[in-house]
């Protein structure tokens, strides 16, 4: 039997992997439903590729142009927040969760509460609104599959293992471009230095928090909710050749690690095919061309984000809300010209301390402390600036 799917996010990279591993298993998978930011075009063409029911467009302003451009193909076409929502909670069994940023998470919400096993690709998910994600599914009985490669690595090494015999988890991270660069380098950082990651080829925005360990950080947060373990169990560690993608040490001392070559489909074709496994056009790992791997503490006096990172997860409440969106605002400061790399970490650290909110109940609240945060942030990036 072939196993349905819905993909938001369809015309984003993890969107991209996910279909040129269905296309390739097509006795397994049925694409049912899609749904994109504004990219229409390129929508109806995973519609006439795949055969999907149901094809939403985020933008409502583009709804005649999918409708038009669909005529023909059996294809219903929709738009808007609400048909996003019916995308995740109809007649699938699997909800690949690739939305960027918060506009995924009312639909990743409405999966779960629908009882959907949903493979998380959207970080702010379980970033801003973990609690009330984690406490959703355990009452509808949704499964959360993570896709990131590191939370990914984890779960595969939890595999037939008892949550109490786990003694910490063990992310690992490249270190960024400025992992061997100097305070004052980083300081006079450019944004073409900071997005040249070594090994992953990234969006813009994701790897400048790499650059920063901002997103080591918002993973940490993930890891807490995902494994259900405290900070003083999640550690994280420098692994330049991003080969071992995470760790989990076990009560008896016993180490087990995922490794693999550095391609998102492994961690996608996991979620796809779970609980059994599927193969990938992804390429082997050649560990006599690897020759070494390598490890080292973070440095968290050059990278202060990961450090920020891990105090807002104590503080818990609406203290990862506000860190995930001023670095937004930040980096996008950033990646503008208008501030310093250094000043990323700033503007987070002064979004914290001025933060003054209770802790969500519902994601319309999540999303008006995110509002709230981002204007307060680029008020004081441009008090900085001036």
């Amino acid at each position: 039997m072939t196993r349905k799917i819905a993909i938001l996010g369809a015309t984003g990279s993890v969107g991209k992997s996910t279909l040129d591993l269905a296309e390739r298993n097509r006795d397994r998978f049925e694409v049912t439903a899609v749904t994109a930011a504004t990219n229409v075009e390129a929508l109806a063409d995973i519609v006439r590729r795949t055969g999907a029911r149901l094809a939403v467009v985020a933008d409502e302003s583009r709804y005649a142009d999918l409708a038009e451009i669909l005529v023909g193909t059996g294809c219903r076409a929709a738009a808007g927040e609400a048909a996003i929502a019916e995308a995740a909670t109809g007649d699938v069994e699997l909800v690949i969760a690739a939305i960027v940023g918060c506009a995924g998470l009312r639909p990743v919400m409405a999966a779960v509460e629908a009882g959907k096993t949903v493979a998380l690709a959207n970080k702010e998910a379980l970033v801003t609104a973990g609690a009330l994600m984690t406490d959703a599914a355990a009452a509808s009985g949704a499964v959360l599959l993570p896709i990131d490669s590191e939370h990914n690595a984890i779960f595969q090494c939890l595999a037939g293992s008892r949550r109490e015999d786990v003694s910490k988890i063990i992310l690992t991270a490249s270190g960024g471009p400025f992992r061997t660069a100097s305070a004052e380098t980083i300081a006079a950082a450019t944004p073409a230095q900071a997005v040249a990651h070594p090994n992953w080829s990234m969006g813009a925005k994701i790897s400048v928090d790499s650059a920063t360990l901002m997103n080591k950080g918002l993973e940490l947060i993930e890891a807490h909710y995902l494994f259900g373990l405290p900070s003083k169990r999640l550690e994280v560690v420098i692994h330049p050749q991003s080969v071992i993608h995470s760790m989990v040490e076990f009560v008896d001392g016993s180490v087990l690690a995922q490794l693999g070559s550095p391609d998102m489909r492994i961690p996608i074709a996991y979620a796809l095919a779970w609980p059994e496994r599927m193969p990938t056009p992804a390429r082997g790992l050649d560990l006599a061309s690897v020759s070494r791997l390598d490890f080292e503490a973070p440095d968290l006096e050059r990278f202060p984000a990961l450090r920020l990172a891990r105090e807002a997860m104590e503080a818990a409440g609406a203290s990862p809300i506000v860190l995930n969106a001023a670095n937004e605002i930040a980096v996008a400061g950033f990646l503008a010209g208008a501030i310093r790399f250094p000043d990323i970490a700033s503007i987070v650290q002064e979004a914290l301390n001025d933060a003054n909110y209770d802790a969500p109940g519902s994601i319309g609240d999540v999303l008006e402390i995110d509002h709230v945060t981002r204007d307060r942030a680029r008020s004081t990036m441009k008090a900085n600036c001036s």
